[in-house]
């Protein structure tokens, strides 16, 4: 499924808000959902907030040796970018041609892996420089992107998983993604923590955790809080939640959305 908001312009922007401040919000689970067999509801606590640029279609977010990274989409203003977390300001910036809409993110072995969305291209960069080092064709569309520390592993909309060689890009393996109800779809921005990942559901206000081995979703994290209470000044600009990075030296978890004017740090969503 195809993403939409923004690319199709009659799709209006889906409200995804997330309790802030300068101390601890948590969020109380249900646990209605044991008996009808449903992932669990995840405990989560906001414990921080950071600025962000509010001129960033935020497609993909990762962390990695205390530097922030981020990829923006839309045609004519896609770009890969370091931030500076504490004043939200990018430190490095290189923009993609016009003709590509930039996708999800993912660092291995120094290397950064950068997908587009309808190109069918995927950018490699040196890590430190932004120095483009390949470029490699894929079927399909380009949405979200991890990796597990030996493969690359990206989503494309549908309920399926990726695995990919980082040399080559070659195509390994499939994993589809299920919950009691079945496929699950939309899946978007990945993050791979602890054996786990982390995804964002396009369209939704939920983040789930997959097993990525048998692709069992087990756990889901609702944000539906009210997005005018927190930011009420982007409430018609800020648009859906997508962005998820892990500081593995800090042990910290990041999230943000398009065009949002936070980053928030989250606790509680990544243990095992």
């Amino acid at each position: 499924m195809k993403k939409m908001t923004n690319k199709i312009p009659f799709v209006l922007s889906i409200l995804f808000l997330i309790s802030c401040g300068n101390h601890d919000v948590k969020n109380t689970p249900s646990t209605n959902n044991v008996a009808n067999n449903e992932p669990p509801q995840l405990t989560y606590t906001i414990t921080n907030q950071f600025s962000h640029d509010t001129s960033t279609y935020t497609e993909g977010l990762e962390f990695n040796n205390n530097t922030l990274y981020e990829s923006g989409g839309q045609y004519g203003t896609s770009k890969l970018v370091t931030i500076d977390l504490k004043t939200g300001k990018s430190t490095k910036s290189t923009p993609l041609d016009k003709k590509y809409f930039g996708e999800g993110i993912t660092i291995l072995n120094n290397k950064i892996y950068q997908m587009t969305w309808k190109e069918k291209t995927c950018f490699q960069y040196d890590a430190k420089t932004f120095t483009k080092l390949k470029e490699f064709t894929y079927d399909g569309e380009g949405w979200g992107m991890t990796n597990n520390g030996k493969q690359l592993i990206n989503s494309d909309g549908s309920n399926n998983l990726y695995f990919r060689d980082p040399e080559t890009f070659k195509l390994l393996s499939i994993v589809g993604v299920m919950d009691n109800n079945g496929p699950v779809a939309n899946i978007n921005e990945l993050e791979y923590i602890n054996g786990y990942i982390l995804a964002n559901i396009w369209q939704s206000d939920i983040i789930i955790k997959i097993d990525p081995e048998s692709g069992k979703v087990i756990g889901k994290a609702d944000f539906s809080n009210t997005k005018e209470k927190y930011f009420p000044q982007y409430a018609d600009k800020a648009e859906v939640l997508n962005g998820i990075a892990y500081d593995n030296a800090t042990k910290r978890l990041f999230i943000t959305g398009k065009y949002w004017p936070m980053i928030f740090e989250v606790k509680g969503l990544t243990e095992k």
